[in-house]
């Protein structure tokens, strides 16, 4: 296991942590773990039952999502049920936001649309093509 994911987020830099993020979620399969659990809470079976993955492969990626402090897990009788951490990730979305948005304001950074939720996107209509989903108007 590469040592970044499974390290612990207390005392790395700004583009440590921003990295981390990136590398936890470049996986497919992790990402449709997160997808699934902000639904509701799942055991390590019914997630393998979704995915068509076996068990074993459900809790490695839990594991390297609850090293990253994205997934809470919760004992239930004899089964943990895992949810996704709503504190982290909103961690994670500012933390990205910045990386995207940039620290300098000059000309490219400073017309660039600011990083909002889908729904406020699609609220705004954004006639730019650099904002995702957006289309341009002729």
């Amino acid at each position: 296991m590469r040592q970044y994911l499974i390290k612990k987020p207390h005392g790395m830099s700004e583009s440590e942590k921003q990295a981390r993020i990136f590398a936890v979620l470049s996986v497919g399969t992790r990402v449709r773990i997160l997808g699934l659990l902000k639904r509701r809470s799942l055991c390590v079976n019914a997630l393998a039952e979704v995915l068509e993955i076996t068990p074993a492969a459900v809790s490695q990626h839990l594991r390297v999502l609850r090293s990253a402090e994205i997934v809470i897990a919760e004992k239930r009788g004899y089964f943990v049920h895992y949810r996704v951490n709503t504190k982290t990730l909103a961690d994670w979305r500012r933390m990205v936001c910045r990386l995207l948005r940039g620290k300098d304001r000059d000309a490219s950074s400073a017309a660039a649309p600011k990083c909002t939720g889908r729904a406020e996107r699609r609220r705004r209509r954004w006639p730019d093509s650099r904002c995702e989903g957006s289309k341009r108007r002729t």
